[in-house]
């Protein structure tokens, strides 16, 4: 027997759906939805319909964008370095350090427990444009991960086939910790990646 009515239970099931969302969280959703202003929740139907009908890839970097070019791209300020990620939200983070060059962004990382291939990520546009535009510098940010890792060596190799300068993010020590809390991964990467000063 169901706890709630089959409109109250179908809205449950499609908000755990959501990443983070189990069913107390459902339930705390729901309940507020409930609460709030007819405005209001018609406002947030309003809103979701909006993102799956006016919400696209930018044609360049494969970012957000409501236009053809996402606002970065469309940024003429910015420096021509390329910053590749796996996916938007390293974009993020990356840009709330104050990053002012461009982005590509491959969708993915190479991984074969996921089935994600070569041809799934966006290392083909990525070439295009690197012939296309005058780029200075590639910066491969992908996530220290093997996959990140194995992703990062696949495009290294292209790169120098083509003569491009890139670089791969530093990985190291996190700010405020102490050496014997670091796992020796870490240390070898960090030690590997030493700098002089």
């Amino acid at each position: 027997m169901a706890l709630y009515p089959e409109i109250i239970e179908r809205l449950l099931e499609k908000f755990q759906k959501l990443p983070g969302i189990g069913p107390k969280s459902a339930e705390r959703i729901v309940y507020y939805l409930t609460q709030s202003s007819d405005i209001d929740v018609i406002s947030l139907g309003e809103a979701i319909i909006s993102l799956k009908k006016e919400v696209k890839l930018c044609k360049k970097c494969f970012n957000f964008a409501e236009k053809d070019l996402c606002n970065i791209c469309l940024d003429e300020k910015r420096e021509n370095i390329i910053c590749v990620v796996e996916e938007v939200k390293d974009l993020i983070s990356i840009e709330k350090a104050n990053f002012k060059g461009k982005y590509h962004i491959l969708w993915g990382r190479l991984s074969m427990l996921e089935n994600v291939k070569i041809e799934n990520l966006k290392i083909p546009q990525l070439i295009e444009r690197i012939k296309n535009e005058k780029v200075k510098e590639i910066i491969i940010a992908t996530n220290p991960t093997p996959e990140g890792e194995n992703t990062a060596n696949y495009i290294s190799e292209i790169l120098k086939k083509l003569g491009v300068k890139h670089s791969r993010l530093a990985i190291g020590l996190p700010l405020g910790s102490e050496l014997e809390f670091i796992d020796s991964h870490t240390l070898k990467k960090a030690i590997e990646g030493r700098k002089e000063l």
